[in-house]
């Protein structure tokens, strides 16, 4: 354990320089005594650390003395955050640079630390690509990490869902990678139309917002040789999080009022995600004398919600809205007269169907 919190120290005063007694046993949850002890420790072992006094006083390193760890170059550094995601660090194309740093990282370990960091990669391993699902071809993955480590603009040609093409120029903010797909987050630089009446700006002016695109959709990527200024409040993990929950509450628009038996009722979370499980959670009815519920199921339309509530087959029961419990029925029509004739005779007529959706970012 102390072991552990003098490397902790040696490491704090090489990251941070100047440190004071008090900030270090706050940090490590110790006594400002401990703290003396442990510096006494470390310059008895030959590192040199010395303290400067006063009020703006604390303790540093001797200037250009580093640990072993400081091996590591600009782009190990740099990519240090993915040590521990070798697929999505080589889609980036740093697959090198961070086997190269994890190296150096495991050779500067004490041989105790460093067959502890072995084991722990033996024994845990990060999927990062969905069940049932190949990762996407995203073939401008490392032009766009590129352009968002280096702050430069790029014009981009990008379907939309609908199919639409268009081009444009963004200002790349980050990568994120959610259930094996890659998505750019950055604020679209448009010509704002002319001020109308009522309105503010002059024509010509940029117009800034910030939009998140699937990095498979872009057909094109060029890289402008125009930089421009980050928000430095702009927090990356922040925005995913709030966008995410706006997509998905934005998707699921058609409220359905269905009966569950418990055997669906369990399977919701499973089948249909966390989001459409504490809507059924919040509104589920106490249970009647044969255990099912009553409760609100969201769905993203009706044709595609008709589809989702099949797979619960009789478990399940659609009280509204009319539409979906007409589409329903007629579904369990056709799949009746299918199973009741001759296995290879002509199907009954088949609802038409705008067939199932999938989560897909489009600005």
């Amino acid at each position: 354990m102390r072991a552990s919190r003098l490397l902790s120290v040696l490491l704090t005063l090489q990251t941070r320089g100047q440190v004071t007694a008090q900030e270090l046993a706050d940090e490590l949850e110790v006594s400002v005594r401990t703290v003396y002890r442990d510096i006494e420790s470390l310059s008895a072992a030959g590192i040199p650390v010395y303290a400067e006094r006063g009020p703006a006083g604390g303790y540093r390193l001797l200037d250009g003395f580093r640990t072993k760890i400081n091996g590591l170059t600009a782009d190990e550094a740099d990519s240090l955050m993915l040590t521990g995601l070798p697929g999505p660090a080589a889609e980036l194309g740093l697959g090198a640079v961070v086997a190269s740093a994890q190296l150096k990282l495991m050779a500067g370990l004490a041989p105790e630390l460093r067959e502890r960091a072995a084991r722990a990669g033996e024994r845990f391993h990060l999927d990062t690509v969905g069940w049932y699902h190949a990762a996407e071809n995203s073939p401008h993955l490392a032009d766009a990490a590129n352009a968002v480590w280096h702050g430069r603009r790029i014009r981009i040609t990008y379907r939309r869902w609908g199919g639409k093409v268009s081009p444009r120029v963004v200002e790349p903010y980050g990568l994120v990678l959610k259930a094996g797909v890659w998505y750019l987050v950055a604020r679209a630089v448009e010509a704002a139309p002319a001020a109308g009446p009522g309105e503010s700006g002059q024509s010509g002016e940029p117009r800034r917002a910030e939009r998140t695109y699937r990095i498979g959709r872009i057909l094109e990527l060029e890289a402008l040789d125009e930089s421009f200024e980050r928000d430095p409040a702009f927090a990356l993990a922040d925005y995913w999080a709030a966008w995410s929950e706006e997509f998905e509450t934005n998707l699921y628009t058609v409220p359905a009022m269905v009966r569950l038996s418990p055997r669906a009722r369990a399977a919701v979370g499973t089948l249909f995600g966390a989001l459409r499980e504490r809507v059924v959670a919040e509104t589920a009815s106490a249970p009647d004398d044969a255990g099912w519920v009553r409760a609100v199921l969201p769905l993203e339309s009706v044709q595609f919600g008709a589809l989702d509530l099949l797979r619960l087959g009789p478990e399940a029961e659609v009280l509204g809205p009319p539409e979906l419990r007409r589409i329903i029925e007629e579904y369990a029509r056709s799949v009746v007269a299918m199973y009741a004739s001759s296995p290879g005779a002509e199907p009954a007529p088949a609802v038409e169907s705008a067939g199932p959706g999938g989560p897909a970012a489009d600005a």
